[in-house]
């Protein structure tokens, strides 16, 4: 079965539902090399991140040195963060007039949202992708089908040579939906792994962060 004859063969539905499943294919494609890129170079930086920052001399030396580090914007907007609170401190608003732990938690957790939704940046596609596919596959079979059986029968004869050929065609398009929603449904479970691995360290940096400036050392 030759693709261009395939495709001079089929209706509009069956062009359109065909382009369709390339178009999902080739956007849940470039999402997955890119997700694994951010995510591969996100888990080296957040590791280095809170190490060098642990080992800075002071809150604006980590901030400077983690400008370097952080490629993703990852940690760097939550020391920023915490910077805000201290520099706004005498300003008299209801974010500034709370205990300073509070106005921590506030802040960082702002920042944590922020760091997350990059992480999460493309999930929804995959698995749009990943869900809808396989119906978009089938609904192109379908049609295929009902299609050439409507020419077969209006040809007067019927023979499985004749009806073979046609419906083996439209069946193409259930194999492709698969072949489109697996790799998506595969990648949108693992990246959702290493997205979790780390959320967590951002989560125990934050609270690290939060309960070092709102209990200083003394001295």
């Amino acid at each position: 079965m030759e693709p261009l004859h395939w495709w001079s063969q089929g209706d509009a539905v069956t062009q359109a539902t065909a382009l369709l499943l390339l178009a999902m294919s080739v956007a849940s494609w470039v999402v997955v090399v890119w997700k694994l890129l951010f995510l591969r170079r996100a888990r080296r930086d957040v590791v280095r991140c809170m190490a060098a920052f642990w080992q800075a001399p002071s809150l604006e030396a980590a901030q400077q040195t983690l400008a370097s580090f952080d490629r993703g914007a990852l940690v760097l907007p939550m020391v920023e963060a915490v910077r805000s609170v201290e520099e706004n401190a005498p300003a008299r608003s209801l974010g500034a007039s709370g205990p300073l732990a509070q106005q921590l938690t506030r802040v960082l957790r702002g920042a944590l949202h922020g760091a997350l939704a990059r992480l999460q940046f493309g999930q929804v596609l995959l698995a749009t992708v990943g869900s809808t596919a396989p119906f978009v596959g089938l609904l192109g079979t379908v049609w295929g089908i009902y299609h050439a059986l409507t020419a077969i029968a209006g040809a007067g004869q019927i023979s499985i040579d004749r009806v073979a050929g046609p419906v083996g065609e439209a069946l193409v398009m259930t194999a492709a939906g698969l072949a489109v929603a697996i790799p998506a449904v595969l990648a949108y479970n693992w990246f959702g792994r290493e997205i979790g691995h780390i959320e967590a360290d951002l989560e125990g940096f934050a609270l690290d962060l939060r309960d070092w400036r709102a209990s200083p050392p003394q001295g």
